[in-house]
């Protein structure tokens, strides 16, 4: 039976965390993670990604490793032994070249190799490129646990649909596509995330077909994003407003609504890149996925480049000047910093030697540090009164309270990004 399964869930992030309170209500659940700091803070209930509330985090914690549930914290793979089912829940970076990174997905695989028993189910929610469980995760578990694919063990794959910082659409809230190695695998997969997800679930006949499936999900938003920043940039050129386009094209019914902008973070701006190889893999270039991408890869340096020419043209000096970035996270109203393209927009104000104060209430200030290399303000009581430019970067909503003209000079420019402000308060905006 399902429900007398103890369940491990690898990667406590943004992904892991809530999925595997959810499960800890009904199951005995191990979370298990190597970043030692994290999984202190879980200990004591706090989760600096605030997915989870605390108060909730902290009524499923248990140190009793054999309670019938709750949720047991670790970074020691021994306390992994006796689980039946694993879940892997961690991130799939690109490289350097744009290539999928597999090494989380590999050092889990490992792990998870070392502690396999007969009869276990390991299922994977990490966005991968149709054939990745199969041709690169299992045959890693095969050989750490000696055991046989389909025979001794099993696979499945359900991808993840978290949405960080969205309140509304929460883990058990997003309908799941499910699937197993078999048909009874697939079933019993099935069977166990519908014990948690109220929105219901979606079995797909393969674990091919659901990596796919995800795989084009991000695919699809990023080329939609990328069709309307070339639109935000023609339009520009036409002195032409791209929110008043939009809006008006979108009393049409079947008219779909994207906005232009940055696109950044742990899934849009990197799922396409594991299509696009499998892709070139196989023979075929893709074109549409790759032109996207390129696309909006560009919107960062495009929106420095159009600041200082609006600079230029109030007669402000270039060389170090004065520019303030609001906001370092991906998206707004959250403290996920992965993969941010406005750290673009600063390194392309760099180049012009402009002087850069970047402020974010919802940043971390250490994890800016380490992954950016950048010096956050920590209070908006440090912003200066002289800007000679304020990016509007990310829409976070303590932005509004700022008087922004109050805090450029005189002949300062404001380029809102995100739309977020009127727009006879700005010079520019997306």
């Amino acid at each position: 039976m399902i429900t007398d399964k103890k369940i491990t869930v690898v990667g406590l992030g943004y992904v892991g965390l809530p999925l595997a309170v959810e499960f800890a209500k009904k199951f005995l659940v191990v979370g298990f993670d190597i970043n030692q700091n994290r999984i202190d803070e879980l200990k004591k209930g706090i989760d600096r990604t605030l997915e989870v509330e605390n108060d909730h985090l902290k009524s499923v914690l248990t140190t009793n490793a054999g309670s019938k549930t709750g949720l047991y914290i670790t970074c020691d793979p021994s306390d992994l032994k006796d689980s039946k089912i694993y879940i892997i829940t961690v991130p799939t970076p690109t490289d350097a070249m744009n290539k999928p990174d597999f090494t989380p997905l590999i050092k889990s695989s490992e792990t998870i190799g070392k502690v396999l028993s007969k009869g276990d189910i390991v299922i994977y929610e990490s966005t991968v490129y149709p054939g990745a469980t199969e041709d690169v995760c299992v045959p890693i578990l095969e050989k750490g646990s000696g055991l046989v694919f389909n025979k001794d063990f099993f696979a499945g794959y359900s991808p993840e649909r978290i949405n960080p910082g969205d309140k509304l659409h929460t883990v058990t809230k997003i309908l799941k596509v499910t699937s197993g190695s078999t048909p009874e695998i697939a079933e019993e997969v099935d069977q166990l995330y519908k014990s948690i997800i109220t929105a219901g679930t979606h079995k797909a006949p393969s674990i091919k077909v659901a990596e796919a499936a995800k795989v084009i999900e991000n695919s699809q938003r990023d080329i939609n994003i990328a069709f309307v920043n070339e639109l935000s940039k023609i339009f520009r050129l036409l002195d032409i407003d791209t929110k008043a386009v939009l809006e008006a094209a979108g009393t049409k019914w079947n008219f779909i609504n994207f906005s232009p902008g940055l696109v950044g973070g742990h899934c849009i701006g990197v799922d396409p890149f594991y299509l696009a190889q499998k892709a070139i893999e196989v023979g075929y270039n893709p074109e549409i996925i790759l032109a996207g991408r390129k696309m909006n890869d560009s919107m960062g340096s495009y929106v420095a480049q159009e600041t200082v020419k609006m600079m230029i043209k109030k007669g402000a000096r270039i060389k170090d000047s004065n520019v303030l970035v609001l906001g370092i996270t991906f998206k707004e109203n959250c403290p996920d910093i992965r993969n941010s393209r406005v750290i673009d927009i600063i390194e392309e104000f760099q180049t012009y030697d402009i002087n850069v104060d970047v402020y974010d209430p919802w940043a971390s200030p250490e994890e800016v540090s380490h992954e950016y290399g950048l010096q956050l303000l920590k209070h908006a009581n440090e912003l200066k009164n002289n800007y000679d430019a304020i990016v509007l970067a990310v829409s976070h909503q303590e932005f509004l309270k700022l008087d922004l003209n109050q805090l450029k000079s005189n002949i300062g420019v404001i380029f809102d990004v995100k739309s977020l402000l009127p727009k006879d308060t700005v010079d520019a905006r997306l």
